[in-house]
């Protein structure tokens, strides 16, 4: 790559290197003009042309222009700055992006986790406020219910040997699930062992505190923070656990229909001229 293809812009004392084409993609914006020195305000100065406008909001509006996404932090709150600096270069493609400020704004995600032991079992229920995260935890979730396998000698003269069926978590709703670990007395007087394994750890865990302990990590772990912890009955001493976590907003891709040789002109250049 050689150097004519390359153009620098201080922008706001923040210096940003790349690619002509890159930058004039947009016919009809004003960086164009820029690059192609049809707009008088922008000079070129030491080899770079300055540009007096904020440097840490352009770095998003280059990162557009170079994936045609928009993705911007999590704790991103200038939305109405970064839409009109994007109106200063007119790159319409981007203001009907900014124009969804309510979609680009992170949410919350709330999960909560019910615990009850209750002798040798333990009951788990988990609500989520996404069933995104509902599934993740079904794929990752596996209980191993201990059974007697067939028998080939006598049951009198050999204790029966046990295998574990892998089952999934059972899905009452989108939002929720269930699940148990421990053992389970059956109307045979054979004792039945619930085991749970949550990926990527490969443990079958039947203690419930254990298991909890385990789940607890694994929320941690996708990004979740422990908000409270609380007894929701004293009856039957049931523990709620409430989980919150900010989530990421999604990238957004610029209208594929929108071609960048495709001359735009905004309503704003419109009452310009």
């Amino acid at each position: 790559m050689s150097s004519q293809e390359l153009v620098t812009l201080n922008v706001g004392g923040k210096i940003f290197t790349t690619r002509f084409s890159t930058i004039k993609q947009f016919p009809a914006s004003r960086l164009t003009r820029m690059i192609d020195g049809r707009d008088q305000e922008f000079k070129m100065v030491g080899g770079q042309i300055f540009v007096d406008r904020d440097g840490v909001l352009f770095s998003f509006i280059l990162d557009f222009l170079r994936t045609h996404q928009l993705l911007l932090p999590t704790d991103f709150s200038d939305y109405h700055r970064l839409q009109r600096e994007a109106l200063f270069y007119e790159l319409d493609p981007l203001i009907d992006l900014l124009n969804q400020e309510h979609l680009l704004q992170p949410r919350p995600a709330f999960l909560e986790v019910h615990f009850l032991s209750r002798n040798t079992q333990a009951f788990f229920r988990v609500f989520g406020s996404c069933s995104k995260t509902i599934e993740m935890l079904t794929g990752r979730i596996t209980v191993f219910i201990e059974q007697p396998s067939a028998m080939t000698w006598s049951s009198n003269s050999f204790p029966p040997q046990m295998t574990l069926l892998p089952l999934p978590p059972q899905r009452p709703s989108y939002h929720d699930l269930v699940f148990q670990c421990g053992s389970d007395s059956t109307t045979d007087n054979q004792t039945g062992v619930r085991y749970v394994s949550i990926k990527p750890d490969d443990r079958k865990l039947a203690n419930g505190t254990n298991v909890l302990g385990l789940l607890i990590d694994t929320l941690l772990m996708e990004g979740f923070h422990l908000v409270s912890a609380r007894t929701l009955s004293s009856e039957d001493k049931t523990e709620c656990y409430s989980f919150e976590r900010i989530k990421r907003p999604e990238a957004f891709t610029m209208n594929k229909t929108l071609k960048p040789e495709t001359t735009i002109i905004s309503e704003q250049s419109q009452k310009k001229k």
